[in-house]
């Protein structure tokens, strides 16, 4: 009798120990999903590949620690994570590598413009040459045609900070090729590889570095690359901006702009 007692003890402990235990095996599953997510997704992949971003996870509460190039690679990686799976909250410890340009200076909107013109993906950030002066922009490199070269004038305009934009680029005389792919058409076969998170970081970034739409209250979903946009618009023209220039961020197939006006 006494051991079957003592063995119906053992059994009960073990069984509470299994219990407790469940909850931090879960855990730990859930933390390793989601710094393995974010390691693998498109924005780490691609846009911080040359940064040192490290993630840790503690029941869902995220620590970017690490540096970066760009105050827009701080955003990004922000916005990443939090778009993840159970992700509680991020905490962004993210530190900017060499000199932190002062705000408005010539450096500085370089490359708030150059990080505005990447999100894009029907101009060529790459390919464009921005210089700045006393608020002053002046592109230059090689459009592939008009249509781009507009584009990138009407983008960098409606970037904070900027008085005026000199587009000094040349378009290409090249002709296309047969079955030659443009620039829109390349990104939207990357598009399908783009994880979710990393088109809702996108997104959100792009809204907030246009002049445009920074103030906007917006919600942002995505689901296998269509973007749902949520939230506020002060007019029908201040919402169609919105859906224009998220129809154009790498990565999104379609957008449903479900924005009040008023």
């Amino acid at each position: 009798m006494k051991k079957t007692i003592a063995g119906l003890a053992v059994a009960a402990t073990l069984s509470a120990l299994v219990f407790i235990n469940v909850p931090f095996l879960f855990a730990s599953d859930m933390d390793d999903r989601i710094e393995s997510s974010a390691r693998a997704s498109y924005v780490f992949k691609t846009y911080l590949k040359d940064d040192d971003v490290n993630v840790q996870s503690k029941d869902g509460i995220v620590t970017l620690t690490g540096t970066v190039a760009e105050e827009s690679d701080k955003a990004l990686a922000r916005e990443t994570v939090a778009s993840l799976p159970d992700v509680q909250r991020v905490d962004n410890k993210l530190k900017l590598k060499g000199e932190v340009h002062a705000m408005y200076s010539n450096a500085w909107l370089i490359a708030k413009v150059k990080s505005t013109l990447l999100f894009h993906r029907n101009v060529s950030a790459t390919g464009t040459e921005v210089l700045a002066e006393k608020g002053v922009v002046t592109l230059r490199g090689e459009a592939i045609n008009e249509a781009q070269k507009d584009l990138s004038t009407e983008f960098a305009k409606d970037v904070e900070g900027v008085k005026g934009v000199k587009n000094e680029m040349t378009v290409s005389t090249a002709t296309k090729e047969s079955g030659e792919k443009t620039m829109g058409e390349k990104m939207d076969d990357i598009g399908e590889s783009i994880d979710d998170a990393s088109v809702t970081a996108l997104v959100k970034t792009t809204l907030m570095y246009h002049r445009s739409t920074s103030a906007l209250k917006t919600t942002v979903e995505t689901k296998e690359g269509v973007v749902n946009l949520g939230g506020k618009a002060k007019n029908a023209a201040e919402k169609d901006l919105a859906t224009k220039l998220v129809s154009d961020v790498h990565g999104v197939k379609q957008v449903v702009n479900n924005m009040t006006v008023g």
